[in-house]
């Protein structure tokens, strides 16, 4: 492989669902494999630390001050993670051993913010194991608003790999231009999106996000089937009587600067997706248009960006 060059990995795996140890270990595996096929870079999807909270939608989740809807708040809590605390330890050391990059979607219990929200935090690890943003979803969608909260632009940040820079966002942050417009504007030329899963998600944006960028989009999706719910999880009687037996079918996929293909949307399959991409075709695709420089005009539009973490304390002493 050239400097021009990385070998990418996309991990499209379903947690081991609301269990913290046992989804590390699976993470870990897939670490394992993709090290093994000599990639520079894992993506892991949205939440799957330690997963999406599907249960919302099957048990009546927006029922004000339900006893089901607090207990199994309090069970995610549980199961969440401290990015900076030990929780990680383990994923960022072999991290750092097979010398490889990671995005992890995960579930953070924010010690800034008291401890007991949760926000959908995506993670990016460089290959020396070192943890260089966390980013809090601006904006749950849906459902997901009534578990976690909104989060702030503090982790609206590039990273260099080899020759490339690397932004990301959570599911639905791809929809809104600004944010995207952000990761431009810092010389972002490879895009990951990670969702929890649906090729309904990701067959048109990927496509749509390499072409208004003109760099590559790496989707990776999780998957969540009826089987994923463990009978021993609180009120997994209910979920089971309410919910599909597909909740998230998968679709990551892999989008070139042009807008074509590189890999296409795949499904229900448990399994780690690798392309070499070359920095080449995003210098030949910014040629003609580049949406934040040769393209852009600063002196008619500009963005204003807060990347402050946001925070209920000042203190003077």
């Amino acid at each position: 492989m050239n400097k021009d060059s990385i070998k990418v990995g996309l991990a499209q795996i379903s947690p081991v669902w609301l269990d913290k140890k046992n989804t590390i270990s699976k993470i870990e595996d897939y670490i394992n494999n993709a090290a093994d096929q000599k990639c520079q870079l894992v993506v892991f999807g949205e939440a799957l630390l330690p997963g999406y909270p599907f249960w919302v939608e099957f048990t009546e989740g927006a029922k004000f001050n339900a006893p089901i809807q607090k207990e199994l708040f309090a069970y995610y809590m549980s199961q969440s993670i401290q990015p900076y605390s030990q929780d990680l330890d383990s994923i960022r050391k072999l991290s750092k051993d097979k010398k490889i990059a990671i995005v992890l979607g995960s579930i953070e219990r924010a010690a800034d913010r008291g401890g007991h929200s949760l926000y959908c935090s995506l993670l990016y690890i460089n290959s020396a194991g070192e943890i260089q943003s966390v980013h809090r979803k601006l904006m749950p969608t849906y459902e997901e608003r009534l578990v976690w909260s909104p989060g702030d632009g503090h982790g609206l940040r590039v990273h260099p790999l080899g020759p490339f820079t690397m932004g990301a966002l959570n599911c639905w942050e791809n929809w809104m231009p600004l944010p995207r417009a952000t990761l431009y504007g810092l010389g972002e030329d490879l895009h990951v999106a990670v969702w929890p899963g649906s090729k309904r998600n990701t067959i048109d944006i990927t496509r749509f996000i390499a072409q208004e960028s003109r760099s590559y989009v790496i989707s990776v999706s999780a998957l969540m089937h009826k089987k994923n719910i463990g009978e021993d999880l609180p009120h997994a009687k209910l979920m089971l009587e309410n919910c599909p037996d597909i909740m998230a079918d998968g679709g990551s996929c892999l989008a070139a600067p042009d807008g074509t293909w590189i890999i296409e949307p795949v499904q229900n399959k448990e399994v780690l997706l690798t392309a070499e991409i070359s920095h080449q075709h995003v210098k030949e695709e910014r040629q003609n248009f580049d949406p934040s420089g040769h393209y852009s005009r600063p002196d008619v539009t500009e963005l204003h960006v807060n990347r402050k973490r946001q925070n209920i304390l000042k203190f003077e002493e």
